[in-house]
């Protein structure tokens, strides 16, 4: 024990004498091991802390706070005790030692076994023997943190000191300027205010020294080491002056003072403080500054230019409309909602009557804002506003007028989650239900298409709400959009009815069953109609197909469709019938929702779809005559309708698709296909001559099978594997041993881990290694299709570039089989996995290439780096931006471009390495402005655009070159790239000049 003592005088000798300042954490190391306890080590220090000097007092309570810091959770409550009562002794020494004696406290207060009445004595004696304002940064922090820890395990004891504690601490927060004290200042308000403390007569005190900090005005500095954010302080503050309702009386004169700055930011935080008090506030406290807050409201609504301040400005009404809605009515007491509601209605409501002038939208949103605070407000509102803007519609005549007033009137219409009516109450709109529904479908008759966009809209929102239809009326309106779907080919009208019937047929499926799909079917069907006019019908039935009612009437439609598009009966375009494939493939989406939806396609439309692609691949091979069904850009909008359907199947179906689509590919059998005239035992996974034949139609299979839930056994797999594996290295025809390839790796992805299935890996890399080691294999396309992968192909002569293009179909999402979607099996962060295992080697690679045999590298290079997530692109980037840069000449456009798509997120925040190779950059980029490449014109357009957002003086330099350059674009015979490049050097053009950024 003697020895350990002497240990002990060892360690204080050198820490207090020898300035040795490791000598704390050996100390502390030697009291968590029980090597000797902290009252032995205050005993030891007992010279150094009995000294007349100063520093070496001083450095006798470091090296005890610092091992207090450190061992604070093994004391006893008798050891808390004394040493507390010797921190609070020593808050009356010398000022170099109350840093230290700080930080002592900081740690005993964090101790669980505090002795009662302890945070009553620390903090009397804080409050009475520090100022705290006139210590250094870190001591004020302990002192904030010392209140934290005392509130969270001594709260009662705080409580008991009533409005002394209160008093206390506005005395020490008073003047405090550091942002990161300033989030412990608020956070020990927001406790007193939220814990309920009592702030007796210091009310105001509180208030005025937090407040003094609104709004929040702090902008920290760039690479700010402490992390803390305006919004932070603005929320913390927030917290604490719209805590308590207390602070009514002094904060909501003071925020209609800051609603008179001309700073943004702080009328923005002065209306969102506003909207915060709706939440804590009642009436009473609004009621007397309410028409000083209408009063400032209107005129920032009314008069800004800013989006953030008008928006911040309705939720500020908003949020005091629901406050006075909660009010609670008395027969003697005036209803203040009334009150404020007229004041509100009296300065908006005639400005609605004026629609071409500018003061008709601002009054409208307030208004609309109020309305939709609560469904008191909505009735005190829309008895004043529905009838007057009904009026004032049947009374003007000019077409933007009343497209005016029908864009206000929506916004009425449109309730809101807070202005519902509760169950058993009637819509605010009920007694207007006439009038609103005789007004809609007189816009839906004029010739104006903004008119009848903004009426379909409003017929949308009158059909979501109960009552406010008759039967009627929604016969009515299904028959108003049948005839402009016919009739009207406005693209933004057309896409307007589309939307409302959409949303219509879902609450009123009966309507539009027996009064739309019968007069869509027989436009379509009739074969007088030109192909936009089918178009819209087909695009219709897709919108309102969400029910399994509405499903089964109008996708048996598009069937038909599709049979008469086989028989050439209607003269359906390959385009037209690829279209019909993408609206059922919207239709199948609904299966995820709806069992019902997808046993439908599993028994009628899946069946139908492969046996009319079967007749049309037989009737080809058989009669020579070629069908639309058999083409590739048909069959591959077939394959996302079937698998979208597949992938949504529960398990019994899905198992039974697989069998059926199994044994219909491996054995023929057809006996599941309706109409079922097929020959018995076709052959649907055998090569084909080069058109591609009944092979294609492996497509189908892949939509089936590879889209099906990872828990669904496919029968036969190894068979079937052995078949799609021979029919990707054996057939010629592209399309099918492309397919044959995609789904044999979606059948692979989803087999469990083992023996069969490595021994099915093992069989096909076999294979493929056999093929592409003999250069004069006529298979070596189809083995590579079915592997992409191996590096030495890059600098293959003949299978280069598809290899660098294999990069981008294993980096990318595979839009029909390999995606989650369809139950794939995605790894997390393949990417960036697949990137750190082979980028190395793309740039060795690279660098000992040929020159002729460069390109491909980089191409895959591209392929993969612009698939990566962005924040890995820039971590990545200035490694790889030599090769990238070098990417930008290579004379393949598929490389340009997909370098051009990874660089130009990131131009809009370079990496350090990018601005240093800024001449290098503009060459390439400028050169690129005149490709002969559409895409690659305006990708290099928009990247030289985002680099005119880099600090000006990085930039500046370029400028007149670039306006040159920019020059040739603006007369280029593309749209779309004169577009580019007006925008492009519009900010070129203001960049340094007054008035410019």
């Amino acid at each position: 024990m003697a020895a350990d003592n002497s240990v002990l005088l060892g360690l204080v000798e050198e820490f207090v004498s020898g300035q040795v300042d490791s000598k704390a954490a050996e100390t502390s190391t030697g009291v968590k091991n029980g090597q000797f306890t902290i009252l032995q080590l205050v005993e030891a220090l007992g010279v150094s802390l009995s000294s007349s000097q100063p520093q070496t007092r001083g450095r006798g309570v470091q090296l005890l706070s610092q091992v207090l810091q450190e061992c604070y959770s093994s004391l006893s409550e008798r050891e808390v005790e004394v040493l507390l009562a010797f921190y609070e002794n020593r808050l009356k020494d010398h000022y170099v030692i109350i840093p230290h004696v700080l930080q002592g406290l900081k740690a005993l207060t964090k101790c669980s076994v505090l002795p009662p009445g302890s945070a009553v004595s620390v903090l009397k004696s804080i409050f009475q023997d520090i100022h705290v304002q006139s210590l250094m940064l870190a001591e004020r922090s302990c002192v904030y943190n010392i209140l934290i820890s005392l509130m969270e395990s001594k709260e009662e004891e705080l409580k008991g000191l009533g409005a002394d504690f209160i008093f206390g601490f506005v005395q020490s927060v008073d003047g405090e300027r550091d942002p990161r004290n300033l989030l412990l200042a608020f956070q020990v308000a927001r406790n007193i205010i939220q814990r309920g403390y009592d702030l007796g007569k210091f009310v105001e005190e509180l208030f005025e020294v937090m407040s003094c900090y609104f709004p929040i005005d702090f902008s920290p500095p760039p690479s700010d080491p402490r992390g803390i954010t305006q919004e932070e302080l603005v929320l913390s503050l927030r917290a604490v002056l719209t805590g308590t309702s207390q602070f009514a009386e002094f904060l909501l004169p003071l925020i209609i003072e800051k609603l008179d700055s001309d700073i943004q930011s702080a009328k923005v935080d002065s209306l969102q403080t506003l909207a915060a008090c709706g939440l804590t506030y009642s009436h009473k406290e609004l009621a007397e500054f309410l028409p000083g807050l209408w009063s400032s409201i209107r005129r920032e609504v009314s008069q800004t230019a800013s989006e953030r301040v008008e928006s911040a400005g309705l939720s500020a009404l908003s949020a005091l409309v629901s406050c006075l809605s909660r009010s609670v009515l008395n027969s003697d007491s005036e209803d203040v909602l009334q009150v404020f509601l007229s004041l509100v209605l009296k300065d908006c409501q005639h400005h609605l009557c004026e629609p071409d002038l500018k003061l008709v939208w601002p009054s409208a949103k307030l208004l609309q804002a109020a309305a939709g605070a609560s469904y008191r407000a909505s009735l005190i509102v829309s008895a004043a506003i529905i009838p007057a803007l009904l009026e004032q519609y049947n009374n003007r005549t000019q077409c933007a007028h009343r497209r005016t007033l029908l864009e206000v009137l929506q916004g009425f219409v449109q309730p809101t989650a807070l202005s519902r009516p509760a169950d058993g109450e009637d819509s605010v709109l009920v007694a207007f239900q006439q009038s609103l529904c005789g007004v809609v479908f007189s816009a839906l008759t004029e010739s104006s298409a903004g008119l009848q966009v903004t009426a379909t809209r409003v017929l949308s929102a009158l059909g979501q709400q109960p009552g406010l239809m008759a039967q009627t009326d929604v016969e009515k309106a299904v028959d108003h959009l049948s005839r402009l779907i016919l009739e009207e080919d406005d693209p933004k009208l057309s896409s307007a009815v589309v939307e409302c019937s959409g949303s219509l047929a879902h609450l009123h499926p009966k309507a539009f069953i027996s009064r739309l799909i019968p007069r869509l079917k027989e436009e379509i069907l009739s074969g007088q109609s030109d192909a936009a006019v089918r178009q819209r019908c087909v695009t219709a039935l897709a919108s309102v197909s969400s029910l399994p009612s509405v499903v089964q009437e109008s996708a048996p439609v598009l069937l038909q469709v599709l049979a008469s598009a086989h028989t050439g009966s209607c003269g359906f375009s390959v385009e037209e019938v690829a279209a019909v494939c993408i609206s059922l493939q919207k239709i199948a989406e609904h299966a995820r929702d709806s069992e019902e939806i997808g046993r439908f396609f599993h028994d009628i439309i899946i069946p139908h779809l492969l046996g009319l692609c079967l007749q049309a691949a037989l009737q080809t091979r058989d009669a020579g005559h070629s069908s639309p069904l058999t083409d590739k850009a048909v069959l591959s909008a077939v394959v996302p309708v079937m698998s979208t359907a597949c992938a949504a199947l529960r398990s019994e179906s899905a198992s039974r698709m697989a069998a059926q689509a199994v044994s219909l590919f491996l054995d023929g059998d057809v006996s599941f296909l309706p109409e079922n005239a097929f020959p018995s035992k076709i052959q649907l996974l055998q090569s084909q001559a080069e058109s591609g034949g009944l092979s294609q139609l492996v497509c189908l299979l892949m939509a089936c099978v590879c889209s099906l839930p990872r828990s669904v056994e496919i029968p036969e797999i190894d068979r079937l594997l052995l078949q799609l594996e021979d029919l990707s290295c054996t057939c010629t025809h592209l399309f099918s041993f492309t397919s044959a390839a995609k789904c044999f790796a979606g059948l692979v992805n989803k087999r469990p881990a083992g023996e069969a299935l490595d021994a099915v890996l093992e069989r096909v890399m076999k294979r493929i290694s056999v093929e592409l080691e003999n250069t004069s294999s006529a298979q070596r396309t189809q083995a590579f299709t079915l592997l992409l992968w191996l590096f030495a192909l890059l600098s293959d002569p003949a299978l280069g570039s598809q290899a660098a293009d294999g990069f981008g179909v294993l980096m990318s999402d595979c839009l029909d089989v390999l995606n989650r979607g369809c139950h794939a099996d995605v790894r997390i962060m393949y990417r960036q996995r697949f990137f750190a295992e082979n980028s190395t080697k793309l740039v060795q690679g690279f660098n000992s290439a040929e020159q002729e045999k460069k390109s491909c590298y980089l191409k895959a290079l591209s392929h993969i780096v612009s698939n990566l997530p962005r924040q890995v692109q820039l971590t990545e980037l200035p490694a790889l931006l030599p090769l990238l840069l070098e990417a930008l000449s290579c004379a393949d456009q598929a490389v340009q471009l997909s370098t051009l798509s990874c660089l130009q997120p990131v131009l809009l925040e370079p990496p350090e390495a990018l601005r240093n190779q800024l001449e290098a950059l503009f060459s390439r980029l400028l050169a690129l402005t005149t490709s002969p490449a559409m895409k690659v014109r305006i990708a290099s357009l928009q990247c030289v655009h985002a680099l005119s957002r880099l600090p000006e003086h990085t930039v500046l330099p370029f400028r007149a070159r670039v306006l040159k350059a920019l020059a040739v674009p603006l007369d280029d015979k593309k749209r779309l790239v004169r577009k580019e490049a007006v925008a492009a050097r519009a900010e070129w053009f203001l960049l340094g000049s007054p008035g410019g950024r």
